[in-house]
C-alpha cells in the first residue's frame, strides 16, 4: 500500500515530516518497506527527429535518426505516423520502463534494423488516453536533451500491511492510526449534499446464495468523461497507478482513499434490470484484461438478462466498460462474500485491486457514503444529473461486543496501563466503550473485522502506547543450572557421540514418500496426509531409513560416494497423540577409507556398523556384560548381516539394530551403488544413566617386572558366540 504524506494530510491534520510519519508507522506495527519517489528523470528525455525515412522492410514503420543532446544520435524504428523530420518529442532510452505497461526497453532487432529505444505517446507514459502518435512537443518550452519528466515527485511510503489490517489498505485508516499514535488529529470525513433530479431507471435483484449481502448503486446522466484533472492524475501517478479516465480514476481514487471499492458501467451498454447471482458450470465471461474467464458453479455474477456484466468483487466486464464516449453512467458500491471472493479468485488466477480489498474485509457502513464521494465528484468533473441512490439488500453488521480490563492487559503485557490511556487510545481509534468499575465494555467498529477477542484489544493498546513502554522486570528466581532433563541430555549426547564418529547430521521433515516408506514394511495408511505440502512428502514416516536413503540417492547423483550421514527424530505408527517414538538413525556406504600409501582400500561392512553402535551404547555408560546381540533382525535388513542390541534384564525392549539393508529396498528406491548398511538406536528405550557414577577412575600401576609376552592358542566350539567367550574372558581377570 502506498501512500504520499500530501494524501495523508487530506485526512490528517499534522505539520510532522516525512521521517516522523515513517518511523511512527514502523513503531504502531504498520511495517515501511520503502520512502521515495519513482525517478523518470534519466530514462526519457526531449528529443528531436533529424531525419525520418521509410523503413527498409516493412511499409508502417520508420527509421528515424534521433538527437537526444550533445549531438548523440540514435536510431530508433517507430511505427507513429506522425514520425518526421525536425518534430521534437519523448525518447525513453535502453533501461527505461514504459508506465502504461512496465515494459523494459532494450536494444531490439525490429525487421532487421537495430532500434536503439523508443518513440513515446502520452498513452505509454501514463498520461493520457491519447495513442494515436508519438508526443508534439513545443520547442519553445523544451530543450534537446534535457529530462521530459522533472524529478520532483513526491515520495511515495510504500507500507507492507498485514492480512488482518484491511482498514489501512485505504489512506484514511493509515491516517486514523497515526492520529491514535499522537501525531495529529483526524480530520472528519465531510457532509455530502447532494441533488437528485432524476429518477433511477435501474432495478436490481439479488438472488440467494450468490455471495452479494448489500447493492448500493445510482444512475449518472449526461456526463462527460475526458481526461483526469492534474491533481487526480498526480495523487493516482505518486502511489503507482496510471490514470486512465476521469470516471475510472474517481472509482479508484475512492478505494485508495477510503478502502471503498466502486464499480461504473456504461449505462447505454446495460439492461436496466440488473441481476446479482451465483454462476452456473460452463458459463464464460470476457473480462476487462481481455481474458475469457470459463466459470464453474458458486462465483457472484453481476448480470442482465442477456450478459455477463462483472464478477463481483473482481473485475468487470468488456462489454460494459467505461469508455471516453460514455454519456450515461451505471454506478455500484455493493458488499461480497470475502472467502467467495478469494476462492474464485484464485481458481481463475486473477488478482485485482478490488478483489485484494473484498477478500481481507471492507467496512460496510461507508458503502453507500463512498457511492455518494464518487457521484458528486463524477458530477463536479464531468458534469450531468444524478438519480436517487437504492440500497438492495441488507450488510446484516452488528458491531462485536468485548469486555476488557486493565488486569487482562498487565497479566499478557507483564506492566500497567492507565485508564486515561486506554480511553484516549480506544477514542482516538474509533472504538465506542461503557465503562463499569474496573472493566470495558467496547464496540467494535466496523472497519475493523479484525477484532474479536479481548486480547485483541490488549494488542490495540500496546502498539499504540508503545512497545518500549513495557518495563524490563528482573527475574525474582534464577533460572536452575540444570535445564535440560535427563533424556534430552542422554539424546545430545548420542548426537555428539555419533558426530564424533564421522556422521554427519541431517535435518529431514517428519514427512517422506509413501512409495518408499512402505518398503520398511510398518507404514499403514493412518499416517497418509490429507493435504501434502508436495506429492513427495505425502506420509508421516515409519521409518528413519526412508529421508536418510534419499538423501543418499541425491548425494549419489552428485557423486558423493563415500557418505556417513544420520539424523535424531520421530518416527510414527499410528495417528494419535504418543505413537509414535524417537530415533537416531545412521547410514554409510562407500569405503572406510581410501587406498594411500599406508593402506589398501576398505569397504564399509556390517561389522563397521556395528562397532559405532556398540561404542555408543558403552560410553552412555552401560555395562558391557549387560548387553546382548542376537542376529535376528527386522525384514529391512539383510537377513544375514545385520543384528539387534538388548539389555540382559529386559529381552522385551530392543536399544538398537544395525545391518546391512536389504538390497531389494535398495533396488526398488533405484539406488545403482551398494551396499547400503544402516542403524537405529531407539532412544526411548535407552536408560538414563548417570554417569558420575558409573565412571571408575582406574590408577595405572608401574610393575617393577619386566614384560613378558605368550602367545596362546585355543580350540573352541564353532558355534560358540564371540560375546560368551569375552564375559568369560573378563570373569577370569576379575578373578
Amino acid at each position: 500500500m502506498k501512500i504520499t504524506s500530501s494524501w495523508l494530510k487530506d485526512h490528517l491534520k499534522t505539520n510532522v515530516n516525512l521521517e516522523k510519519i515513517v518511523s511512527t508507522l514502523n513503531n504502531i506495527g504498520l511495517e515501511v518497506e520503502s520512502v521515495g519517489a519513482e525517478d523518470k528523470s534519466n530514462f526519457f528525455l526531449v528529443a528531436k527527429i533529424i531525419k525520418a525515412e521509410k523503413h527498409p522492410n516493412a511499409d508502417k514503420l520508420k527509421l528515424c535518426d534521433v538527437d537526444i543532446g550533445s549531438g548523440k544520435i540514435q536510431k530508433v524504428v517507430c511505427g507513429a505516423s506522425n514520425a518526421r523530420d525536425g518534430l521534437l518529442t519523448v525518447y525513453a532510452g535502453p533501461g527505461a520502463i514504459i508506465p502504461k505497461n512496465q515494459l523494459k526497453i532494450k536494444v531490439t532487432n525490429i525487421r532487421g534494423v537495430d532500434s536503439y529505444g523508443m518513440l513515446c505517446s502520452e498513452s505509454e507514459l501514463g498520461l493520457s488516453n491519447e495513442s494515436e502518435g508519438i508526443i508534439e512537443l513545443n520547442s519553445k518550452k523544451f530543450n534537446v536533451g534535457n529530462s521530459y519528466f522533472k524529478n520532483n515527485s513526491e515520495p511515495a511510503i510504500d507500507i507492507s500491511i498485514t492480512p488482518n489490517r484491511s482498514d489501512c489498505l485505504g489512506i484514511r485508516g493509515i491516517a486514523r492510526d497515526l492520529s491514535a499514535a499522537g501525531l495529529g488529529k483526524l480530520i472528519d470525513l465531510e457532509e455530502i449534499k447532494l441533488k437528485t433530479n432524476i429518477k433511477n431507471p435501474f432495478k436490481v435483484i439479488i438472488q440467494s446464495n450468490s455471495g452479494c449481502s448489500s447493492f448500493a448503486h445510482c444512475y449518472i446522466e449526461g456526463i462527460k468523461n475526458t481526461e483526469s484533472p492534474k491533481w487526480l492524475k498526480d495523487k493516482l501517478i505518486s502511489v503507482g497507478m496510471n490514470p486512465i479516465s476521469t470516471v475510472v480514476d474517481i472509482t479508484n481514487y475512492i478505494m485508495l482513499d477510503l478502502n471503498r471499492p466502486l464499480h461504473a458501467y456504461d449505462a447505454d451498454k446495460i439492461d436496466k434490470k440488473v441481476i446479482v447471482r451465483s454462476s452456473k458450470k460452463g458459463e464464460k465471461f470476457f473480462a476487462l484484461d481481455k481474458n475469457n474467464y470459463p466459470l464453474d458453479d458458486g462465483a457472484c455474477l453481476i448480470t442482465n438478462e442477456k450478459e455477463i456484466l462483472g464478477l463481483g468483487g473482481i473485475i468487470g466486464g468488456a462489454s460494459s466498460s467505461i469508455s471516453l464516449e460514455s454519456k450515461n453512467i451505471f454506478l455500484e458500491s455493493a458488499l461480497f462474500d470475502p472467502v467467495k471472493i478469494s476462492k474464485i479468485a484464485k481458481k481463475l488466477g486473477i488478482n485485482s485491486d478490488a478483489k485484494f480489498r473484498f477478500e481481507r474485509g471492507v467496512d460496510p457502513n461507508i458503502m453507500e457514503y463512498g457511492l455518494k464521494l464518487a457521484a458528486k465528484i463524477i458530477q463536479k468533473l464531468c458534469g450531468g444529473k444524478i438519480s436517487n441512490f437504492v440500497t438492495t439488500g441488507e450488510s446484516n453488521f452488528k458491531n462485536r461486543q468485548i469486555k476488557f480490563s486493565a488486569e487482562k492487559f498487565e497479566k499478557i503485557i507483564g506492566s500497567k496501563i492507565s485508564s486515561v490511556d486506554i480511553k484516549k487510545i480506544l477514542n482516538n481509534l474509533g472504538f465506542n466503550f461503557k465503562e463499569i468499575k474496573n472493566t470495558y465494555l467496547i464496540k467494535v467498529p466496523s472497519w475493523r473485522p479484525d477484532i474479536n477477542e479481548e486480547v485483541d484489544i490488549v494488542e490495540e493498546l500496546i502498539r499504540i502506547l508503545g512497545y518500549d513502554k513495557i518495563q524490563l522486570i528482573k527475574p525474582e528466581v534464577d533460572s536452575p543450572k540444570n535445564i535440560l532433563t535427563g533424556k534430552q541430555k542422554l539424546h545430545r549426547f548420542i548426537q555428539r557421540s555419533i558426530a564424533n564418529k564421522g556422521y554427519m547430521e541431517t535435518i529431514t521433515y517428519s514427512f517422506t514418500n509413501s512409495k518408499i516408506d512402505t518398503l520398511f514394511g510398518l507404514h499403514n495408511n493412518n499416517l497418509l496426509i490429507t493435504n501434502p505440502i508436495s506429492n513427495d512428502l505425502d506420509t508421516l514416516r515409519s521409518s528413519i531409513f526412508s529421508n536418510l536413503l534419499i538423501h543418499i540417492k541425491n548425494n549419489i547423483h552428485r557423486n558423493f560416494e563415500d557418505q556417513k550421514i544420520f539424523e535424531c527424530g520421530p518416527v510414527f505408527f499410528g495417528s494419535k497423540p504418543g505413537e509414535q517414538i524417537a530415533v537416531i538413525g545412521g547410514i554409510q556406504i562407500g569405503k572406510i577409507y581410501r587406498k594411500n600409501w599406508l593402506e589398501k582400500d576398505k569397504d564399509v561392512d556390517v561389522f563397521e556398523i556395528k562397532d559405532c553402535v556398540y561404542k555408543t551404547l558403552i560410553e552412555l555408560g552401560i555395562d558391557e556384560q549387560e548387553l546382548s546381540i542376537i542376529q535376528q533382525a527386522e525384514s529391512y535388513y539383510h537377513p544375514g548381516r545385520s543384528g539387534k542390541f538388548y539389555l540382559n534384564s529386559n529381552k522385551e525392549l530392543p536399544l538398537a539394530n544395525f545391518g546391512e539393508i536389504n538390497p531389494k529396498i535398495i533396488k526398488d528406491i533405484d539406488i545403482k551403488n551398494g551396499p547400503i548398511f544402516g542403524f537405529q538406536i531407539f532412544l526411548n528405550n535407552i536408560p538414563v544413566i548417570d554417569k558420575k557414577n558409573t565412571t571408575k577412575k582406574i590408577k595405572y600401576l608401574v610393575s617393577n617386572f619386566q614384560k613378558i609376552e605368550r602367545d596362546f592358542a585355543f580350540i573352541i566350539d564353532k558355534n560358540l558366540k564371540q560375546k560368551r567367550l569375552l564375559i568369560f574372558y573378563l570373569k577370569l581377570i576379575e578373578n
